[in-house]
């Protein structure tokens, strides 16, 4: 069986190859006019730019908690100082798999677009392609790092658990970089975005991918760094926690003393992902469209049809892998028990992501009645939105319950935290059908800004809408995985704090719960308020160049795009400091000056609050956004045809301009919030039992 565990990071290499080659593809294909080319540049430039300021900060950040962490685990008999090694290779890992992402969608974005020239097939092709590389880059590089580590960690003739000790900070590293980047990106896309929203459409009566709206480039960076490279990392995280927290209570079952199963539970979650590699690799053929069909249609088929094949293969790969029972503390576990566990999380992920679309999508009641009320006015829309995000949580919530409840029932905590990981094994194809969103985003900005033809601009627009859909049901995966991932991180934290019990009626455990429950307004208060702030600056600087640029209005004369691409970037890096180092240093404090329980109370309380504002703020974030779309599109409803330029419409953008950072910075940053936190309490767990 250890032999076996050569064979993951073989299939993290195979998925390293299949992007290396689908990003070869993509710089092959037709990049268009030279105009085009001169906007796609500029927006490559401004993203690179962006993510080399904040990668040199976060280095600084990654070295020294890298000392810190070898400092404090030297000479220990539990851990060892290589647990830096860890958290560096985990942390690298995490930023280039966002950096190659970016990459790749800052080459399809004006290769789509020129596609879109041709047909709605060929410009889905690309799009999805190029999400493709971002998806398979980050399951590469998890699986990859984590086994390639534990087989060098296995060779040191260590025991299990100090393996899995020093291996949970490569977790901590990809946690930290996933927060910083989340929150970084977040902050940058959605200050351009509301301020190339209000300036354009509302201020100055001009479009918002118009070419004179001196925004509009920064709002096409803020794609790439926010929605892809942020969601790259935010992915990243919740895939390799997933993976650890099950290896992390898999442990328990090789002792020696638990009869009848050795190393299998630990190698388990290895080979689940690698398997969900080669079936996001197969899925991702079937994602082809017809002109005039639906491309949701072609992206489901791929999405759901992986996740179909996994089912089948996990049955086969469980059966084989583990024992057909074994006992540990009283609990009769099964291979067949560990399948249904499994599945239970794949299904669940599913359901969510359907209640996802059901309140996003254009095609949908919750969305047309948020359209319907912006005919009264802003008022109107901004309460269905929020009323909409509210009700919205009810089902998923309920469906997470089930999962644990049922998940628990088939394998114990084991069970939960293999459904997280069952949630997560298409991770590959799902978070191509994500990344997919900015890139069709990007091809419409670039088909405005050149001046193609209307029917191309049509074609990308029916891309994004579609984009925004899939993009909201990534959230929703990402928010559903987030919940059992952090409880997975919780259990194996109890694990190896040494806590059995948690008494709620102990006044610490009741405080910890509290201030747990109150972190994630408090972290949603400041990327809300950083997105504002920014924001405002994006608008006055877009207002200043309209007034003192002669001919900027008359299209005679070029804005400055880099001074709005430097308001985007000065905000995101100066704002993301501080909510990043919260997640770090709030569990730390507590754990050392509270104790192992009040930390207990915290993680149940960050995560319960977390994963219901989490999904609150991105279903009502995703409904304004196709809201706007869907009267841009002249819906019509009760005799009344809405249409750009309307009061109705100005009242959608004022909604969406709301939305925006619910949806892309406070709300999908709130998943790895309360993972982080939960990972830090695992790293530490060791020094406070």
């Amino acid at each position: 069986m250890e032999t076996m565990v050569y064979i993951a990071p073989a299939i993290g290499l195979v998925a390293l190859i299949y992007s290396f080659f689908k990003s070869r593809w993509i710089s092959k294909q037709d990049a268009g006019s030279e105009k085009m080319q001169d906007i796609a540049s500029h927006i490559s430039e401004g993203a690179i730019a962006f993510l080399k300021i904040e990668y040199k900060i976060l280095l600084i950040f990654v070295i020294a908690v890298s000392i810190l962490l070898g400092f404090s685990n030297f000479n220990r008999e539990d851990s060892s100082w290589l647990i830096a090694l860890s958290f560096f290779i985990g942390a690298l890992c995490s930023a280039l798999a966002g950096f190659l992402g970016m990459k790749a969608a800052t080459k399809a974005n004006v290769r789509t677009t020129n596609a879109a020239i041709k047909g709605l097939g060929p410009a889905l092709q690309i799009a999805f392609s190029g999400g493709s590389i971002m998806g398979m880059n980050v399951v590469g590089l998890g699986v990859l790092g984590l086994s390639a580590l534990f087989i060098f960690y296995s060779n040191l003739t260590w025991d299990l658990p100090k393996i899995m000790n020093v291996l949970s900070g490569f977790s901590l590293g990809a946690s930290s970089i996933a927060l910083f980047a989340r929150v970084g990106g977040g902050i940058y896309t959605k200050a351009a975005d509301v301020g190339a929203d209000l300036a354009g459409k509302v201020y100055e009566g001009i479009p918002e991918d118009d070419p004179r709206n001196p925004a509009t480039i920064a709002d096409n960076v803020g794609d790439n760094v926010g929605d892809v490279a942020g969601m790259g990392a935010d992915l990243f995280e919740s895939y390799v926690g997933a993976i650890v927290g099950t290896m992390v209570l898999g442990v328990v079952f090789a002792d020696p003393n638990v009869k009848g199963i050795a190393i299998e539970a630990v190698l388990l979650p290895l080979f689940l992902a690698g398997t969900g590699i080669i079936l996001s690799i197969i899925g991702s053929l079937f994602v082809k469209v017809k002109e005039g069909g639906n491309p949701q249609t072609a992206l489901n088929t791929g999405n759901f049809g992986a996740a179909g094949l996994m089912i089948v293969a996990s049955y086969f790969l469980i059966m084989n892998v583990l024992p057909p029972s074994w006992e540990y503390n009283s609990f009769t576990y099964t291979n067949i028990g560990i399948f249904w566990a499994t599945i239970i999380g794949l299904i669940a992920g599913v359901i969510i992501g359907g209640v996802t679309e059901y309140y996003t999508s254009t095609d949908r009641k919750p969305v047309k009645g948020v359209a319907s009320q912006s005919i009264s006015g802003t008022a109107t829309n901004i309460i269905a939105g929020i009323g909409l995000g509210m009700q919205s949580t009810a089902i998923p919530i309920i469906i997470i319950a089930v999962a644990i409840i049922l998940a628990y029932q088939f394998g114990n905590l084991y069970g939960i935290a293999i459904s997280a990981l069952g949630m997560l094994s298409t991770t590959g194809i799902q978070l191509a059908v994500d990344a997919y969103g900015p890139i069709s985003d990007n091809a419409g900005g670039i088909a405005e800004m050149s001046e193609l033809p209307h029917y191309v601009r049509e074609r990308t627009d029916k891309l994004d809408a579609v984009g925004n859909t899939t993009a909201a049901i990534g959230k929703g995966f990402a928010i559903g995985s987030a919940a059992l991932t952090a409880l997975a991180l919780f259990s194996a934290y109890m694990f190896q704090a040494n806590i059995s019990v948690i008494d709620i009626s102990k006044p610490t455990i009741m405080a910890g719960l509290f201030i747990g429950a109150m972190l994630p307004f408090l972290f949603s208060s400041m990327a809300m308020g950083a997105v504002g702030r920014a924001a405002k600056d994006m608008i006055i600087e877009v207002g200043r160049q309209f007034r003192e640029i002669p001919g900027l209005r008359e299209g005679t004369a070029k804005p400055d795009y880099k001074k709005c691409v430097s308001i985007s970037t000065t905000a995101a890096i100066k704002e993301m400091i501080i909510p990043g180092l919260m997640a770090v240093v709030v569990p730390v404090f507590v754990g050392f000056i509270g104790d192992k329980y009040m930390l207990a109370g915290l993680l149940a309380g960050v995560t319960t609050s977390g994963v219901l504002l989490a999904i609150f703020q991105s279903n009502s974030g995703g409904a304004w956004d196709n809201a706007k779309k869907l009267i841009e599109s002249g819906f019509q409803i009760d005799g009344v045809e809405f249409r750009k330029g309307s009061e109705a419409h100005k009242a959608s953008v004022v909604g969406d301009t709301v939305g925006d950072p619910f949806k892309d910075t406070s709300g999908p940053s709130l998943n790895i919030l309360i993972k982080l936190m939960s990972v830090v309490a695992l790293i530490i767990a060791p020094m406070i039992r």
